[in-house]
């Protein structure tokens, strides 16, 4: 009660009376209760949101087209062709395999309803039939390792080419360009308690089933330990490292003086007049920020109860990938919007299809001569779409110690062994700085086809840099202690990657000296 709203001239009675009526309703009515205190804010619900809002605030007026075909279809054709594989190149048992490996594009929960994956050995296939009678069936090929036949087709739209490294026998070659390993002490500095107690952590939760685990300083192998029944030579499945696979043949193909990273992308889909597709640099598609519009399972405003994701199509029933992402339309402005989608990396190696032609080189044996064999790999399979395309957002499979050779490729700034320069001098330090649109998204955490340690989630220096995939497939290049460590899994041990991995990363911290 605010007693100034009474009149100078009231009388002292009439204050009193009026002090006396509120005293008695303040005795009948409780006293209110207290504020209930707001719950503090999801950080990571919020951090959703405002992704959410400034992409909204720059989205272009284009309409989004659904994948079309069914969906269940979509998922076993990823599942056949994993499954296929997971047997005729990594020479998993397909009953194994079903409940272990590739989950990413043929779903384990989808698995149930449909049939058990069939396996002729002498057509080297898999075959798996849906509760409508569909069959998708998934081929090995050799050379471009396992496709799955489109729907209703029983071929294939390209002629499989055999890929053979012209590289003599691993063991008669010195590490890194074979698998002979010195006998010489470790370098002085190193613990060798640590790197094997590393290594042991890499394996401590049997649940993640790790099957690789590789470490190297200053390029010699220091460190690595198998799963049961894998080798060092066992291509392994690696999923989306294989993006910074197409981002290295890129390298190669820019160091060539095919291509710049600031011009605009010579996509033929998009030279038409005032398409504004044109405006897209290269740059742009290998920092995940070309702003292309498709949807997939990591965007912010996913729906997983939505329409099937592009994002998985172009790994599963696209067809042409190359085609299909060229016509995919904007949704933002080139450089602006950060977003992890396949159409970036599909785009790159259509590029890289279209850079090989320009040279004048066979495209599917480019990145054998052109890479793999200056780096001593000899296990690579990279797999295509039915027109032989590569699928390398993910559909590759290599062993552990040769993806700790391609890591040693970014380590030595883009020299291979023998001293030849393959990569730009600046590659390297082009894809391992963070991407403009994600660090304007609040995602310090993205460069040029690889992830980057920029908000310090793993214990490594934040420019410590990574090839990441699927079902906990890692190679980490760290610098600052000249290592590079590999570490591969089956996909169903994803969720106890992080804390083996983790730990082991701590250990080597204090088990190399630091520059």
């Amino acid at each position: 009660m605010l007693i100034r709203f009474f009149e100078p001239r009231a009388t002292c009675a009439a204050i009193a009376i009026v002090l006396a009526t509120l005293a008695a309703a303040c005795e009948k009515t409780p006293a209110p209760a207290p504020a209930p205190t707001a719950a503090p804010a999801d950080p990571a619900v919020a951090a959703r949101e405002r992704l959410i809002t400034r992409a909204k605030s720059l989205e272009l007026p284009t309409a989004y087209e659904p994948v079309p075909g069914d969906a269940l279809s979509h998922h076993t054709s990823g599942y056949a062709k994993t499954m296929c594989s997971a047997v005729f190149i990594t020479g998993y048992d397909v009953a194994f395999a079903a409940e272990h490996v590739g989950y990413f594009t043929g779903p384990y929960e989808e698995r149930a309803k449909v049939g058990k994956p069939v396996v002729d050995r002498v057509k080297k296939s898999v075959s798996i039939t849906l509760p409508n009678g569909v069959v998708r069936t998934a081929i090995y090929t050799g050379g471009q390792g396992c496709i799955t036949l489109p729907e209703g087709s029983d071929k294939l739209s390209f002629t499989p080419k055999a890929i053979k490294s012209t590289l003599p026998p691993a063991n008669s070659q010195d590490w890194p360009m074979g698998d002979r390993l010195p006998k010489a002490p470790l370098p002085a500095g190193i613990d060798e308690a640590k790197i094997k107690a590393a290594v042991d952590a890499a394996f401590s939760v049997p649940e993640a089933e790790t099957t690789a685990f590789v470490v190297t300083y200053k390029g010699r192998l220091i460190g690595e330990r198998y799963g049961e029944g894998i080798t060092h030579t066992t291509p392994l499945e690696s999923w989306s490292m294989g993006k910074s696979v197409t981002s290295t043949i890129m390298g190669t193909l820019i160091h060539k003086g095919v291509y710049t990273l600031d011009q605009p992308a010579p996509v033929p889909e998009w030279q038409g007049p005032n398409d504004p597709r044109a405006a897209i640099k290269i740059q742009d598609i290998l920092r995940m920020s070309s702003g292309i519009r498709i949807k997939s399972p990591s965007d912010p405003d996913y729906d997983p109860k939505g329409p099937y994701p592009d994002h998985l199509y172009l790994y599963t029933d696209a067809g042409d990938s190359f085609k299909y992402a060229a016509t995919r339309p904007q949704q933002w402005p080139p450089n602006t919007v950060g977003r992890y989608r396949n159409t970036d990396p599909v785009l790159i190696n259509y590029l890289n299809k279209l850079g090989a032609a320009k040279l004048k080189e066979d495209y599917l044996s480019y990145p054998q001569r052109h890479l793999w064999d200056k780096i001593g790999v000899r296990t690579m399979v990279m797999e295509t779409d039915p027109f032989g395309n590569f699928l390398t957002q993910g559909y590759e499979y290599m062993s552990g110690r040769d993806w700790a050779r391609l890591g040693n490729l970014y380590l030595n700034n883009g020299v291979a062994p023998g001293g030849e320069r393959i990569l730009p001098d600046y590659y390297a330090g082009f894809v391992s700085t963070l991407a403009p649109a994600w660090v304007a998204d609040g995602r310090p955490v993205y460069g040029g086809f690889f992830w980057i340690n920029g908000d310090g989630a793993w214990p490594v220096p934040k420019e410590a840099y990574s090839m990441n995939g699927a079902g906990g497939q890692q190679v980490w290049i760290i610098p600052s202690h000249d290592l590079v460590v590999a570490r591969l899994g089956n996909y169903k041990g994803q969720r106890d990657t992080r804390p083996t991995l983790g730990k082991a990363l701590e250990i080597l911290m204090a088990a190399v000296p630091k520059k």
